[in-house]
């Protein structure tokens, strides 16, 4: 009974909720009980607020029995990303500088999802803040991947990735710099969503004008994913680049005709190194798109600088958030994070203007192939999962990385672009890894991008493969 709840889509558990087949409080003692059974094995959900998690069920139960309007989430458990401030419930941002903080307020993001019905059940491990796509810490250790316990899940929304896959939440958040939504999707067969930039509004933010970090959604099916962000995405005055689109559109059926959609594939993305196993598995999904009637040719926009671009901006992200914190606490920060710092310290107003004039122009660029080309198909990542005890990946098909993150080129240099990207389950690697194929749609084309997503995913079937140590 357990098993038939927990994965449930997200879409169906709310439905029968709210047609009184199932409760609130059924539906998350099953949840409860899975990471009970499950969490000590993955590292998942790093503080867990059961009891609390409880009595709100029972007060969803009760506020349905009266006749009260219901959410669209309504007795959804969710987790929140250990990046993202929730009242009441301790925030880390996996570094021990946060280890005991608890917010007196949430981020705009929590207090969405919890109006439209869902129950904040805990929060998922991250890097410390986030830096990094493996996911890993000194407060709570790392988080392993249900497919291959000695693998990363990635990063940064590790936790994310891993609580939905082994069914320990109906739905899932988290944030996306240079892939950190798409990435531990990608290791972990679910599905993950870098939105637009202002897509999701960011408040309280200390950078109301950054454009490269986003918050989004993460689930085991598009049309979860689709739910999911329908509740997050949404005008709000207090972020000067939210997009004034309701979210509601979000809750419209995905399904779609793709005959004569035009696609643009790039398995090695202008060329990057690819490990021989994901090019395996992804071209054998290149006749999927033909099959639904999808024009494939082989094709990659014009992404020179991209990674200069990313890589200053980054750099200056990290001064502007951490900077003080690392002057505050010397030697207690990571190493990496440390070295993003001090390179956003050398940075000169002369390097800042040369790479936002750059980006402008990669933007014109990716607009002018998008004219072309309805969606870019490429891998989300360049390797399959990797050993947890790597923190990150030194060389790719005999090519030296440059830095820690010099292997998430294949996500970061799409975030430089701000087109959205979704990373949707594509299959398996001979040994049973996962391996995620990345969608990305026109500019603020998430509604296209997720039909389309739906479409290939209703075709496959591969994320419905669920891991061994789930069952």
């Amino acid at each position: 009974m357990q098993d038939d709840i927990v994965y449930l889509s997200a879409v169906d558990m709310a439905a029968q909720i709210r047609a009184g087949h199932l409760s609130a409080r059924d539906v998350m003692q099953a949840h409860l009980s899975r990471i009970e059974a499950v969490n000590p094995k993955v590292n998942a959900i790093v503080t867990l607020h059961a009891e609390q998690a409880m009595a709100a069920s029972l007060a969803a139960d009760d506020a349905q029995a009266r006749g009260q309007p219901l959410g669209p989430l309504h007795g959804l458990p969710v987790a929140h990303k250990d990046l993202i401030m929730t009242r009441g419930m301790r925030t880390t941002y996996g570094s021990r500088v946060h280890a005991n903080y608890v917010p007196t307020r949430s981020a705009l993001l929590v207090e969405r999802q919890q109006a439209a019905g869902a129950i904040s059940i805990g929060k998922t491990n991250t890097p410390e803040f986030g830096a990094g796509s493996q996911t890993f810490n000194e407060v709570f250790g790392a988080t392993r991947n249900p497919y291959d316990l000695g693998k990363t899940c990635g990063g940064s929304s590790g936790g994310s990735a891993v609580a939905l896959a082994t069914g320990m939440v109906a739905l899932a958040d988290g944030t996306d710099m240079g892939g950190s939504l798409r990435c531990p999707a990608n290791f972990c067969n679910v599905v993950g969503l870098r939105p637009s930039v202002g897509r999701v509004p960011d408040f309280p933010s200390q950078n109301g004008w950054g454009s490269l970090s986003v918050y989004g959604p993460m689930a085991r099916s598009v049309a979860d994913l689709a739910l999911h962000l329908s509740v997050m995405a949404g005008h709000d005055a207090r972020d000067p680049l939210a997009i004034s689109e309701d979210g509601a559109q979000f809750r419209a059926p995905l399904e779609r005709d793709m005959k004569g959609r035009r696609i643009a594939w790039a398995m090695d993305m202008g060329g990057l190194p690819v490990d021989p196993e994901v090019v395996k598995a992804l071209d054998a999904q290149r006749k999927v798109f033909e099959d639904l009637g999808c024009i494939v040719e082989d094709a990659y926009p014009d992404m020179r600088d991209a990674h200069d671009i990313f890589m200053a901006l980054r750099a200056y992200a990290f001064e502007l958030h951490y900077g003080a914190v690392m002057d505050r606490h010397p030697g207690v920060l990571k190493e990496t994070i440390v070295w993003n710092i001090e390179a956003g310290r050398k940075l000169s107003a002369a390097q800042l203007a040369r790479a936002e004039k750059l980006r402008t122009a990669l933007f014109l660029r990716m607009h002018r192939f998008m004219e072309t080309y309805d969606f870019l198909v490429t891998p989300v990542n360049q390797v399959p999962p990797f050993d947890i005890e790597k923190p990150y990946i030194e060389e790719i098909a005999g090519v030296k990385m440059e830095s820690y993150i010099d292997w998430m080129r294949s996500c970061y240099t799409i975030t430089a672009t701000t087109h959205p990207a979704l990373s949707v389950p594509a299959g398996f690697t001979d040994g049973g890894l996962p391996v995620g194929l990345q969608l990305i749609g026109r500019h603020q084309g998430e509604l296209a991008l997720l039909q389309m997503g739906h479409a290939f995913e209703q075709a496959t079937l591969a994320g419905r493969r669920r891991p061994a140590l789930a069952d």
